[in-house]
């Protein structure tokens, strides 16, 4: 099979690389707005279409849905047509998707939806091998970057929601359709880059790996520790404001309350790797998560008041940065070479996102039988006993040759 992949000639400028790290960070800024921005706004979106609330997670779990395909086919379309190129689509199916499901027909909504996902996951999948393509020496700090970008942007999604829809007016349609703004943004900066004449076209020919991790136990401890908490963070973005609310909350402050939340996982997201690397194993980690989900979830169950929400709030922002930034160092970590590390990783992406796509619209099921945010509260506390049970054992100092069902 093909690789078609662009590369530096040795005399491209800092400056040069610099403009590409700037287009990188555009890119990421949409890998997850266009998600986050809806879980304030489903209230809304779900009266205005008279959706269930099992329907109306739905709008979240379709992105998801794509994810856990594009993972396995992105790459082998990234060794077709070029990662580059597999990105500009990406961008281009992201802006398309984002536009008609602000039309305001239920079909669209679905369908412009799932196009947003498949657009992300182009991006989602194919980001870091261009990293690591252009940047060799600086793969640690060019992740870090485009990852706080990605993470601050999903915040920020949560927040600008309502102040769009109600402070703006521009109701919930105009609130979602305005993050093309960035999505054109980033078009037009790739677009740039990836027409620069200082990039050069090298086809090697490569073969896909064989897949022979799938009988081994810690690739799936890593699977599902990676697809249970993307369970637990899209599940909390998605329907964490409308409990909140529940609780006494306007639906304005919860919806900055969920964007502190991740504002809060920031710093460890860029600690934990850096101390799973250090650490002989990384159960200690895995234990420290399990006690900040625990605290967190069992805070909001018990109070209702505003300052112990907001506390239970941060130590779920806690437990989530650090939780993703742990699943991804784990690829590497639980692996002895990087074919073995893009097995695992197309693994655990695909069955984890998988497996999370059923959390947003078991939680609305849930919250249609029984009108209350206690029920999936303890949902979310049961399964993160479970993650904390399949980090434990991915948290071995063991690599996945050396462990087999």
């Amino acid at each position: 099979m093909e690789n078609h992949s662009l590369s530096y000639p040795k005399e491209v400028t800092s400056k040069e690389k610099i403009l590409l790290l700037t287009a990188i960070i555009f890119v990421s800024f949409n890998l997850r707005p266009a998600i986050t921005a809806v879980g304030p706004l489903i209230g809304s979106i779900r009266d205005d279409f008279g959706l269930s609330n099992g329907l109306a997670g739905l709008i979240t779990t379709l992105p998801l849905l794509s994810f856990a395909l594009l993972s396995f086919i992105a790459p082998k379309l990234g060794y077709r047509f070029g990662n580059e190129t597999m990105i500009l689509v990406g961008l281009l199916t992201l802006i398309t998707g984002i536009m008609i499901r602000s039309t305001g027909v239920t079909f669209l909504l679905f369908t412009g939806t799932a196009l947003v996902g498949v657009g992300i996951a182009l991006a989602n999948v194919l980001l870091p091998s261009i990293i690591k393509s252009r940047y060799p020496e600086n793969i640690g700090l060019i992740t870090g970057i485009y990852t706080t970008a990605m993470c601050i942007f999903a915040a920020i999604g949560s927040g600008l929601s309502i102040p769009l829809s109600e402070g703006l007016h521009l109701g919930w349609q105009k609130s979602l359709l305005a993050w093309t703004i960035i999505a054109f943004i980033g078009l037009f900066l790739w677009y740039q880059q990836f027409h620069r004449d200082f990039y050069s076209n090298s086809l090697q020919n490569s073969t896909l790996p064989k897949t022979t991790i799938w009988k081994s136990k810690i690739a799936w401890q890593v699977t599902l520790f990676m697809g249970l908490q993307s369970f637990l963070f899209y599940c909390l973005i998605t329907w964490l404001p409308e409990i909140l609310h529940d609780k006494g909350l306007t639906i304005s402050q919860a919806g900055w309350m969920v964007a502190m939340l991740q504002v809060a996982g920031l710093p460890v997201t860029f600690l934990t790797p850096i101390l799973a690397d250090r650490f002989r194993n990384q159960r200690t980690i895995v234990v420290v998560i399990g006690i900040l989900y625990l605290s967190g979830l069992t805070g909001i169950i018990v109070s209702s008041h505003s300052f112990a929400l907001t506390i239970s709030s941060i130590l779920l922002g806690l437990g989530q940065g650090a939780s993703i930034s742990l699943a991804l160092t784990f690829i590497g970590l639980r692996t002895t070479n990087p074919r073995q590390a893009a097995e695992l990783s197309g693994m655990a992406q695909s069955i984890g996102y998988l497996l999370a796509a059923s959390g947003p619209i078991l939680l609305g099921v849930i919250l249609d039988f029984t009108h209350s945010g206690t029920a999936p509260l303890i949902l979310l506390t049961i399964v993160s006993v479970i993650m904390v049970m399949m980090g434990l054992g991915a948290g071995k100092n063991e690599t996945i040759d050396h462990d087999r069902l």
